[in-house]
């Protein structure tokens, strides 16, 4: 499939909006199913998005503390973004099977491959493309918009590679502006982004000080979070609780996103 830009014209699904928008400011822990999800299908990309976006638009889902975008795609071979301008945001991708080709107008040219995380601060201005490394396979990612605290910083972009056993039974935080978390890569926000590998039956935990938001994401297997059940492509929105534990259900080992926001 040669590359493609991607024009958004599928209408939204009401239904999926107000299931999502009745939850907010009810519930400490909000459960948004997987099929509940805002999806469009462009045949070169398959995209679930979790907050309004392009032309899906409702105005109660339009993030949860500054998280603004949170997007899983699957760009199928050959299919990607043409250049286009961001600016004054914190994007980070987390590629989770194939790979992604990302060039800029700062010079950068590379590939960012599974089990890799990359973060671009757009500041005053970048311009950037994206398209999928192989003309024939797809790639997944996760990719994530998050409000800086200060506007027209100089642009910056990173990526590293996290290997499996470095977030086994653990989180692993891969971007972060809060104060005392180290060898991650900075993002101008006053959050931390983790992954993690669960194994099967295992548990890991976070604290949150009080006020704060958490945002997660099941990428594969089963999960439960303070008890609440999640399966593969559900997501969780979580206020002011004071800890999370989240476990491994199913018999299986699971795969996680996590964020630990402002409110």
């Amino acid at each position: 499939m040669g590359s493609r830009t991607c024009r958004l014209t599928k209408s939204v699904v009401t239904d999926i909006v107000v299931r999502v928008s009745s939850n907010q400011g009810v519930f400490l822990i909000n459960i948004i199913h997987s099929n509940d999800r805002y999806h469009a299908d462009f045949g070169w990309l398959s995209a679930n998005w979790h907050f309004s976006f392009g032309d899906y638009h409702d105005p109660k889902n339009m993030g949860w503390g500054p998280l603004r975008v949170f997007n899983d795609d699957v760009i199928g071979g050959g299919g990607g973004f043409d250049a286009h301008p961001h600016r004054d945001m914190e994007i980070v991708t987390y590629v989770l099977d194939g790979a992604l080709e990302h060039s800029d107008n700062l010079g950068h040219l590379q590939q960012l491959k599974a089990g890799e995380v990359q973060v671009m601060s757009a500041g005053k201005g970048i311009v950037h493309a994206e398209f999928n490394a192989s003309k024939t396979d797809a790639v997944h990612l996760i990719q994530l918009w998050i409000m800086p605290k200060t506007r027209g910083l100089t642009p910056r972009y990173e990526q590293r590679t996290f290997g499996k056993d470095a977030r086994t039974d653990k989180l692993l935080p891969v971007a972060s502006g809060r104060a005392g978390v180290e060898g991650v890569m900075p993002i101008d926000q006053d959050a931390t982004v983790y992954v993690s590998r669960v194994s099967a039956g295992q548990s890991i935990e976070m604290s949150a000080g009080p006020g704060r938001k958490a945002y997660l994401f099941d990428i594969e297997g089963t999960l439960s979070v303070n008890g609440q059940d999640l399966n593969q492509g559900d997501q969780a929105r979580t206020h002011d609780e004071a800890k999370l534990v989240v476990t491994a259900t199913g018999g299986k080992d699971a795969e996680l996103i996590l964020l630990d926001l402002p409110a």
